[in-house]
């Protein structure tokens, strides 16, 4: 089984103000703010939803195919990706645009503004899966990108006949109830934190129950509780949090679950055993500030799984990695 990541690239540039944003603002010109803050530091980081899934699916053995767009200044961070494992040859590069770029300045009391230009993430629903020769034994993430894009590949899934898992994540309160309807029409996973549940079931005019039963499979995360599993609308399984050695930077922990989340499906483990695997791989992102700044051996990872949850990782997966 092919694991195919659609959804957004991106270059995160993280700035630190060495004082308060509230130090600068004068509320009473706010109808002629003009304001420049000088920051100490800035750092250019790869990210973006389909990266940063991709990425971690890399770090778990896969060389999952990234599909999406990026700008003419892609290149390195194509590299590195290819480096990792990730097969990026269905990336197409607008060359007369800039891949997204998200700006996060952060002040002394962690308040943030930022500005996101979504360049050549605008071009994402050009592109397609029709000619990638995916069949049933196939599997697509739907992630947050465009909501042409999102429609384009659930539509091109369901003529194909190919399983998709469904995550709409925070582009939910941008898609019409249409669209999401549409998603969650052929979706085989529906997954999302339990605010954007109420999110969506708020837009379909349905409960947060029937949403649930919506799709054979749906995962429900719910941050420092873990996450649930339904199957058809029953629970089938509670995943526990790992313990994670210091929580730096929650950004990206959700993209990397989905990528234990998709190994595990697309391996066809048991789903408490896919649920652990999602919920470790997410540990490794909390313990280091940007997205794909984490790294690990699968053997590594095998011992912490056992660590964690008194139980053996998979044997399958385990002499995959001593091949590797």
């Amino acid at each position: 089984m092919r694991i195919v990541v659609t959804g957004s690239l991106a270059f995160d540039y993280i700035m630190s103000f060495p004082g308060y944003f509230k130090d600068h603002m004068l509320l009473e010109k706010a109808h002629i703010l003009s304001v420049s803050f000088l920051v100490d530091s800035m750092r250019k980081m790869r990210g973006g939803v389909a990266g940063n899934i991709a990425y971690n699916l890399a770090l778990l053995g896969e060389r999952p195919l990234l599909v999406g767009a990026a700008g003419s200044d892609f290149h390195d961070y194509r590299t590195w990706l290819e480096r990792q494992g990730v097969d990026t040859t269905g990336v197409a590069i607008i060359e007369d645009e800039f891949t997204a770029s998200c700006f996060i300045n952060t002040d002394q009391a962690n308040n943030q503004l930022v500005a996101f230009y979504p360049g050549a993430m605008g071009y994402d629903h050009t592109n397609s899966l029709v000619a990638r020769g995916l069949t049933g034994d196939d599997l697509v993430l739907i992630s947050p990108t465009t909501p042409e894009a999102i429609e384009r590949f659930a539509i091109e899934c369901q003529q194909m006949g190919v399983p998709y898992i469904f995550d709409p994540g925070k582009q939910a309160p941008r898609l019409a109830p249409e669209h999401l309807a549409l998603g969650l029409k052929g979706a085989r996973v529906l997954v999302g934190n339990d605010y954007e549940f109420g999110m969506m079931a708020r837009k379909l005019d349905i409960s947060e129950e029937e949403l649930i039963a919506s799709t054979p499979l749906t995962v429900m995360t719910k941050g420092e509780q873990g996450s649930l599993i339904y199957t058809d609308g029953h629970l089938a399984a509670t995943i526990p949090t790992a313990p994670v050695q210091a929580v730096v930077d929650p950004t990206g922990a959700g993209d990397a679950y989905l990528a234990g989340l998709a190994l595990g499906i697309a391996r066809d483990l048991p789903l408490d055993v896919t649920g652990r695997i999602a919920a470790l791989a997410a540990t490794y992102a909390i313990e280091h500030r940007g997205c794909q700044e984490h790294g690990y051996g699968r053997t590594d990872f095998a011992a912490r799984y056992r660590e964690a949850f008194a139980s053996e990782y998979p044997l399958e997966l385990l002499r995959s990695a001593e091949v590797a």
